[in-house]
Parts: structure tokens; C-alpha cells; sequence
């Protein structure tokens, strides 16, 4: 049964989650949120790379950056922030994040009102808290969010949909920066994701990304731009070597903003399971991502432009990092199963860039 709210929130803290592509999939969720709160003061806390993600966001009036490996780390740090929190006088708090400290957090903070599913052990700090049930865990993560939302009492739109914002200063920078990299302006780009955080096991071969990037650059006419992270550079550089055609490397070379300004300016991308994967899902680009470890059911882009190529093999999804059976379900993608994929979106050719 939903929790029914006598008044509206004057002041709402979100405890953001830790991962960029689960925070992306929470924006259906924050959307629904300030829907129906149009007057409250939604203030974000997260970590300084998805603080990064929701800076400017127009669901959220302001985000709070909660530094554990900085000024907040350890005990006293928690202290430290929530002391910060204290003093925005919160009235409410929904937690996003499953995690003991999310809770904690807010009720070290002093928010009377603390919302946020029944687990970690966490339920006894939560004046509400909403169960996981089998089904709830078999929800795909977007719909997992609309849930705990919907248990505080909050009207879910009939068309949900995820949302990220790139400011148009962002988006020329980025063209200047592709511009002098030999990228003009309105040239359609072809985007390769090689890298994933959660482990090896989620990483497609560097010589199938070339193979794909070379197959469909050539046939639609795009540049190829690379990206990822600064670990993930020598899986960038492999792909570099491998391939017949000239791309742009920008792995390692861009902060999160920039990353969401380069993406937005992707005609197609090319992606392992992984958090710009969800950001070009919410930018509206084009994809095709692999899968193999882990589940495409709950984590899959949420939306109709993309296209999961997966092999079906009986161990999938296994979640493991790092794989003991030989990478079976990555083996099975080749490269002219992604091409095939992407022609399946693109029978002709990519959208113009905006």
C-alpha cells in the first residue's frame, strides 16, 4: 500500500547512487519526483563523478558533492557531511542508494522523513521503508527507481523517460576540441565504448571494436572517435592499431561533462554494458551494445534506439568479474553480428548530427 503525504516536501534531499549508469537510470525516477513537488528545493547528493552527471540537471535545484575518498572520508567525514546536510534543513530524504550509509547519512543529518528500500540492514533508520520482493529484483533498474518513488506516495508518469542535460557552451567546446582534431563540424561521428568498469568480463575484444568501427565508418561515411576512461587508454590504443582506418582517441582525455558533450555529438555508438552506454541511451544516440556477463533484462539502454547483441550461452548472466569458463558468451559476439546490429537500427546510414 502507498504511503500517502499529508504535506509536499519544502526541502527534499536525493541520495544519489554510485555508478554513472545507475544514476542515469534513475532519472525517470527524479523526474516523477519534481512532477509532483514542482515548489520543493531538490538538493543531490552524490559522489564527485555523478555530481558531475547531474550538474545542471533540470530536475535538481542543487547538487552536494559527498567526497568519501576526499574531505569526507572515513567517520568523521561522514560527520563532516552530515553536518553540511543539517544545516540545508531537509524535510524529506529518498534514498536512491541501497547502502547502509545512504541511510545513516540522513538520519545523522537529522532529515525526519527518510524513504529508501528495506535493505543493507538498514530498515530500523528508515521511517519508510519499501520492501524488495522477487518481483522487485526482476524489475529492470529504471522501473526498480519508479517503484520507491511510487512507495512514497508519488504518481508515476504514463511515459517515463530518462534525461540528462549537455549545455549548448558544452556542445561547441566539443566541437571546436573535434574540430581541431581534424573532425568538422556536422561530420557524423561513429562512437566506440570499449572499456566497462565493473570487470574484465564485461569487455568485448579490441580487435572486433576495430573490425566494427572500420566495417561501419567505411560504409556510412562517419568519423570514429574512441573514448572511455584513463585505465581504459591501452584498450583504446589496441583498437587504435588494430584498425585499417585513422580514429580520434579521446580515452583518458575527457572529464564527464565533456564526455557527455562528445556523445551527444555521436550519430552511433558502439558499447560494452557500461555507464556511457546509459548516457547515450538518455542523450536519445543511437546503439549497439554487447552483453555477456551481466543481465540485459535489468540493465539493458532503456530505450527503443538501441540493440543488444549477446551470445546465449547456459551461463549468462553470471555477473562475475572476471570470467573461469573461457569468456564463452563474449566469444560468441563477432563482429559481424554488432555490424548486423547496427544496419538493423541504420538499414541506410546514421542520423545527421544536430
Amino acid at each position: 500500500m502507498r504511503a500517502k503525504r499529508k504535506d509536499p516536501p519544502a526541502a527534499l534531499l536525493v541520495r544519489a547512487v554510485n555508478w554513472l549508469g545507475d544514476a542515469v537510470l534513475t532519472t525517470p525516477a527524479l523526474g516523477a519526483v519534481r512532477a509532483a513537488f514542482p515548489r520543493a528545493r531538490i538538493s543531490l547528493a552524490a559522489w564527485p563523478l555523478v555530481a558531475e552527471l547531474f550538474r545542471g540537471h533540470p530536475d535538481v535545484d542543487e547538487v552536494l558533492v559527498y567526497d568519501k575518498a576526499g574531505v569526507h572520508a572515513g567517520a568523521a567525514g561522514m560527520l563532516r557531511m552530515a553536518g553540511e546536510l543539517r544545516r540545508g534543513r531537509f524535510d524529506s530524504a529518498l534514498l536512491f542508494q541501497n547502502a547502509f550509509d545512504a541511510a545513516l547519512l540522513a538520519f545523522l543529518a537529522g532529515v525526519p522523513e527518510r524513504t529508501g528500500y528495506a535493505t543493507d540492514g538498514r530498515r530500523f533508520l528508515l521511517t519508510r521503508a519499501i520492501p524488495v520482493t522477487e518481483e522487485t529484483r526482476r524489475l529492470h533498474h529504471a522501473e526498480y527507481y519508479l517503484r520507491l518513488v511510487a512507495g512514497m506516495g508519488i504518481p508515476l508518469p504514463a511515459s517515463p523517460r530518462m534525461r540528462l542535460r549537455v549545455t549548448r557552451e558544452e556542445t561547441d567546446a566539443m566541437e571546436e576540441r573535434l574540430s581541431s582534431l581534424g573532425i568538422p563540424k556536422g561530420k557524423r561521428i561513429l562512437g566506440i565504448n570499449p572499456g566497462a568498469t565493473y570487470g574484465s568480463a564485461k569487455r568485448w575484444y579490441p580487435e572486433r571494436f576495430a573490425a566494427v568501427a572500420d566495417a561501419l565508418s567505411g560504409e556510412w561515411g562517419t568519423s570514429v572517435v574512441l573514448m572511455g576512461s584513463a585505465p581504459e587508454r591501452p584498450l583504446s590504443e589496441e583498437i587504435e592499431a588494430a584498425m585499417r582506418g585513422k580514429p580520434v582517441n579521446l580515452a583518458g582525455r575527457t572529464t564527464v561533462r565533456e564526455m557527455m558533450s562528445l556523445l551527444s555529438r555521436c550519430s552511433f555508438l558502439v558499447t560494452n554494458d557500461s555507464g556511457p552506454m546509459h548516457i547515450a541511451a538518455a542523450l536519445g544516440v543511437p546503439l549497439a551494445a554487447v552483453f555477456g556477463p551481466t543481465d540485459w533484462r535489468t540493465t539493458c539502454p532503456w530505450t527503443d534506439k538501441a540493440r543488444i547483441v549477446r551470445a546465449g550461452v547456459d551461463c549468462s548472466p553470471c555477473m562475475l568479474r572476471e570470467c573461469d569458463r573461457g569468456h564463452e558468451c563474449m566469444l560468441g559476439v563477432t563482429a559481424e553480428m554488432v555490424v548486423a546490429a547496427a544496419r538493423e537500427l541504420f538499414p541506410e546510414s546514421p542520423r545527421e548530427a544536430g
